[in-house]
């Protein structure tokens, strides 16, 4: 009932894709729908999406109920079917893609657990009551009213009904847990604040099976001085009992909660705000301002500072503030760089201190570590905010993909898995076109025929800026369609219109491969990590102030020389997870030695089997269980010292001290 095509009618359909754009336009497809066939949303309307002549998705029997096909839907995407154009709703689609992208686990719900998540914030101060007052007016339905903080952390959860309340307790919506939408996937509450607007999710419109007898709508809630997002409301009923009141009932929760943020908003708010626009019109330069509970931060800082720098500013700051320190402080930042801070403390009445201040900073001249091209931070006002790291050969990389950008010469870019290549190559094409189109097509997907069709219509009537990636997983019948291609719109002095770049993980022998890269005069190699290991001094910070947007997060020199020590076979990418899993259980404070994974206790050149993996995991915790005691460590493992000595050696396990 669900094919889409036959196995054998591949290699036909891509000659078919071929001939059909042999003319430079398509003679026999009919024309393209809003989205990919997928069901993802058209992003770069109206784009090259699959299209109708050359496949077709099956409708679901529609003797089927809406509930039967939603969830049918669900399982195709989950499985990468092609799903029924417009039978789920594009939000709820667009949440799905980033869950699928985030690697979210849509089989169970296991979340980190903050045992103490703050419940002094002015939005729990004043929002909780507004919540009880819902909940009173429920009285006897089976509703839960759901508090979180920006980063989906549950503050407080107020329900009434046993089973909804054991229900909720088993899915772990619950105070101290995190339901933002990268750890538990699409939920209303996890939705509204990635979306940064309302949603509702009905049943298996959320990813996490677990979550299908649910229904949930979430508002986010916005500071009324400086507008951020600092937490959200959310209302969660079981599937059966949802209407579609759930939304305009937590909304005008959200709304309530506002007005009350609104009439409490101190004298002092008021007055932080009335001195930080005053410096902004008058210094120009860097200017911040903050209390316990609200930051403010000018352009001029976030586009000329590295996020650890920021961090890094706002933690002297803060501390300066607290005491009754006069005149200039002179901080050392993590990028090398140095800075002078200017802090005014917030007076009333009688110079009577009301507690944060505002704070305007000079950059002075790089310190301790200068770098070849300036740090992070002159990376990222030069390439962007997507970027970080000032080792030379990374350096150096960055510079030849920019000119090739500069001169509309086409790009192919090499480099092991992990490096960030579409990292650099998206920055540095909103750098060099901004308002350009920027469209990325995987070869890793091209299985599916339409993929074919997608590409080639991209490179004979795109514009902006196309990256194809894994471009060495084509096969040999692809990549000859593809160069095919690429000749006609070379031909046609498409470069003009179209800059297109490639990435793969090494540099091509010869083969097929050889001859479609002769389309391609610019080569650049991206370095992995461990040649540009001093990096993690700007990295670890920058992916961290991404990660904990709303806590900042910290790495301790214990941590980082951990993280100096090894090889990282994943380079970038392994950094991002690595951290990613660790916010997800600390989410404030210091990054210790024992925070990091048993993966960073080891140095090992290679990326290890799932097996050796766990066998090099089990040791490192037994030796941290046992403060490196080695002959403690082999006993609790029932293993020999000979063996765990061998293991250790074998795996490059750091021994913790003792």
């Amino acid at each position: 009932m669900m094919n889409v095509f036959a196995a054998n009618d591949l290699e036909a359909a891509d000659l078919l894709a071929l001939a059909q754009y042999d003319d430079g336009a398509p003679t026999a497809v009919t024309p393209p729908p809003a989205g990919d066939g997928q069901g993802r949303p058209s992003r770069d309307a109206p784009g090259w999406q699959p299209g109708g002549g050359v496949s077709r998705v099956v409708s679901l029997r529609p003797e089927l109920t809406d509930d039967t096909r939603l969830a049918l839907a669900r399982e195709r995407f989950l499985i990468a079917e092609p799903v029924e154009p417009g039978l789920v709703r594009d939000t709820i689609m667009a949440s799905w893609w980033r869950c699928r992208e985030w690697h979210v686990a849509a089989d169970r719900v296991d979340l980190s657990y903050v045992r103490d998540p703050d419940r002094g914030t002015l939005l729990a101060r004043v929002a909780l009551p507004v919540l009880q007052s819902v909940r009173e007016s429920l009285e006897g339905e089976p509703v839960s009213v759901v508090l979180s903080d920006g980063g989906g952390v549950v503050l407080s959860r107020l329900t009434a009904g046993h089973d909804l309340e054991r229900h909720l307790d088993g899915v772990q919506l619950a105070p101290g847990f995190s339901y933002a939408e990268e750890f538990v996937g699409t939920n209303g509450i996890g939705t509204a604040l990635e979306s940064g607007q309302a949603a509702h999710v009905f049943g298996h419109e959320h990813y996490a099976g677990q979550l299908g007898d649910l229904a949930g709508a979430g508002v986010p809630v916005r500071h009324p001085i400086s507008g951020q997002v600092i937490g959200a409301v959310g209302l969660t009923c079981w599937r059966r009992d949802a209407g579609r009141l759930l939304i305009a009932l937590a909304q005008s929760t959200a709304d309530r909660v506002t007005q009350a943020l609104r009439n409490d908003s101190s004298a002092r708010e008021v007055r932080l705000l009335q001195e930080y626009l005053r410096a902004c019109r008058h210094t120009g330069g860097i200017v911040f301002a903050l209390t316990g509970d609200l930051v403010l931060m000018n352009d001029r800082a976030r586009d000329v500072l590295d996020p650890g720098d920021q961090a890094a500013l706002l933690g002297h700051a803060a501390g300066v503030l607290a005491g009754d320190h006069r005149g200039a402080v002179d901080v050392g930042l993590p990028t090398g760089a140095s800075a002078r801070m200017y802090c005014r403390s917030l007076r009333g009445q009688g110079r009577r201190r009301l507690g944060g201040g505002v704070v305007h900073v000079r950059l002075l001249e790089l310190a301790s570590r200068p770098a070849a091209g300036g740090g992070a931070g002159s990376l990222a006002r030069r390439f962007g905010r997507g970027l970080a790291g000032s080792g030379p050969l990374w350096l150096r990389g960055c510079h030849q993909v920019d000119a090739a950008c500069a001169s509309g010469a086409w790009l192919w870019l090499a480099g092991e898995p992990g490096t960030g290549k579409l990292a650099l190559l998206r920055a540095v094409h909103r750098r060099r076109n901004p308002a350009g189109a920027f469209h990325v097509l995987d070869a890793a997907d091209a299985d599916d025929h339409r993929w074919m069709v997608r590409a080639l219509g991209e490179v004979l009537e795109g514009e902006g800026g196309l990256v194809i990636r894994h471009i060495d997983r084509l096969a040999a019948v692809r990549l000859q369609a593809l160069g095919i291609a690429l000749e006609q719109a070379l031909a046609a002095g498409r470069q003009q219109a179209l800059w297109v770049a490639v990435t793969l993980s090494q540099n091509p022998a010869s083969g097929h491969l050889a001859g479609l890269l002769k389309f391609f005069p610019s080569a650049v190699e991206l370095p992995p990590l461990r040649h540009h290991i001093e990096d993690l001094h700007k990295l670890v910070p920058f992916f961290l102030a991404k990660l904990s947007r709303h806590s900042p997060l910290t790495c301790s020199p214990q941590a980082m020389q951990l993280l100096l020590r090894s090889n990282w076979p994943g380079n970038t990418e392994q950094l991002w997870q690595i951290l990613r899993r660790i916010v997800q259980r600390r989410r404030t404070g210091t990054i210790h030695p024992a925070d990091l994974p048993p993966e960073c206790w080891s140095v090992s050149r290679r990326l290890l089997s799932p097996l050796e993996a766990m066998q090099r995991d089990a040791i490192v915790q037994s030796l941290l269980d046992h403060q490196g005691n080695k002959a403690k460590g082999a006993r609790s493992l029932g293993m020999s010292r000979a063996t765990i000595y061998r293991k250790i050696h074998q795996y490059g396990i750091i021994t913790p001290a003792s």
